[in-house]
């Protein structure tokens, strides 16, 4: 007697299996189905157009040969999908068709150059006339300080000295012949002479004889609070009197002014 043995099959071991599962099989499935029968081909043109994308099998075939895709099955698509497709309009052109591109012409317009000024032309005056020019404004100059010095200038050599700077500017501090403040213009022209005087007004009052209005004389210096000129006889002064001011001749304006000697 022949004794046989029967082996039992297992089966192998597979996922779990749970209504997820079944699910997600069957959207695969329809998904699949639809993938490949969304190609619209429009026959005039040779131009696809994609409605859903094309699996990645299927893109081979698509660009090797498009005249031989299918037609798309819009059974297997939704109600969305279908109204894109109806209203999606369809764009043919010729198999010829070239594309062009027409460059607009540019026109560069240069503007006109303003004309130039024409030159202004000056009266020119000789090298004679300009020397004439010249001396009558000397001569008037001269004339004007000669006007302007009192007669009592003449032979006193301080007033002599003093008229040279008629008309240099009051300079605040100034102790030259660029500009001078009135002590500055005392010192300076007693400096000629060889004689030094202090700095300022009260210094060279402190420095010197007081006499009376009677007994001064031309050269003798004149002080004020705050101020020193030097006395040209009579009721004139020479002095640097303030800012705005050249040195000049003119009237003694002090009500009690204080005459000083010096030597």
């Amino acid at each position: 007697m022949t004794a046989s043995a029967v082996r039992a099959r297992h089966r192998s071991a597979r996922r779990p299996v749970t209504p997820l599962t079944d699910l997600a099989t069957a959207a695969t499935g329809t998904l699949a189905l639809a993938g490949r029968r969304t190609a619209v081909v429009a026959a005039t043109t040779g131009l696809m157009v994609s409605a859903v994308a094309v699996p990645a099998a299927n893109a081979a075939t698509a660009s090797g040969d498009q005249a031989a895709l299918p037609s798309v099955d819009t059974a297997a698509l939704t109600a969305s999908a279908k109204t894109v497709l109806e209203t999606a309009p369809v764009v043919t052109a010729p198999a010829d068709a070239a594309w062009s591109f027409e460059t607009p012409a540019v026109t560069a317009v240069v503007p006109e150059p303003e004309p130039e000024p024409e030159p202004v032309r000056t009266t020119t005056t000789s090298r004679s006339a300009q020397r004439a020019a010249t001396a009558e404004t000397a001569t008037a100059t001269a004339e004007v300080a000669a006007a302007a010095v009192p007669q009592s200038v003449a032979g006193n050599a301080v007033l002599e000295v003093a008229a040279r700077y008629v008309g240099v500017p009051y300079v605040s501090g100034g102790t030259t012949p660029a500009g001078f403040d009135c002590s500055g213009f005392v010192s300076y022209v007693y400096a000629q002479l060889g004689i030094s005087l202090p700095r300022t007004s009260s210094a060279i009052k402190a420095a010197g004889t007081v006499v009376s209005a009677s007994e001064a004389q031309p050269g003798d210096l004149i002080w004020s609070p705050g101020h020193i000129s030097i006395y040209a006889g009579g009721d004139q002064q020479i002095d640097s009197p303030r800012p705005g001011k050249t040195i000049q001749f003119r009237s003694i304006w002090q009500s009690n002014p204080t005459f000083i000697r010096i030597g």
